[in-house]
């Protein structure tokens, strides 16, 4: 199946580290600042919410493209649209917290909520893209192996999983 790669690696899987690792420290720095009262958290976490937002959205993109080329009407094309869909509801959310952020000095609850909502429904789909990886194979290429190439020697591993089966063919033959 066909992936967005740089180096070797999937873009998407790369990507998405950002915005989960952002937006679910910019929740934990509201519960900083909850328990704390220190309005430094909530300032901090504005700021990682605006960045998570951003990657977020830029991972979506080579995610989208990853999507389009899962084969149709099969499990891996539904999971991976709920995983989509799903992320799509977890950005707004946590724009919609951003947002609010911004109009008030001291956050209203309604932010908080919706981060925690956001993180709630991101775990969700971030098992679905370790079930689209793991389970159905997704962005994995088909020669992976414990003994698989560098990606940075062949751009697959089946190319090389492909050439040292031809020349096992070749040495058995003469």
């Amino acid at each position: 199946m066909r992936t967005v790669r740089i180096l070797g690696h999937p873009v998407h899987r790369i990507l998405v580290a950002f915005p989960v690792g952002l937006l679910m420290t910019a929740a934990l720095f509201d519960i900083f600042h909850m328990v704390s009262g220190n309005l430094a958290w909530t300032s901090a976490a504005m700021y990682l919410i605006g960045a998570g937002v951003i990657g977020g959205l830029l991972a979506a993109v080579f995610g989208a493209i990853d999507w389009w080329y899962i084969p149709d009407a099969t499990r891996a094309k539904r999971v991976g649209a709920v995983h989509g869909v799903g992320n799509v509801v977890v950005v707004l959310l946590f724009i919609g917290s951003w947002y609010l952020r911004n109009e008030y000095f001291i956050p209203p609850t309604m932010a908080y909520v919706l981060s925690f909502m956001g993180v709630g429904i991101a775990a969700f789909t971030a098992w679905l893209g370790g079930e689209l990886v793991t389970r159905h194979g997704v962005g994995i290429d088909v020669g992976a192996n414990v003994d698989a190439p560098s990606s940075l020697s062949s751009p697959f591993a089946s190319e090389t999983l492909t050439k040292v089966r031809k020349e096992e063919q070749l040495r058995r033959a003469s």
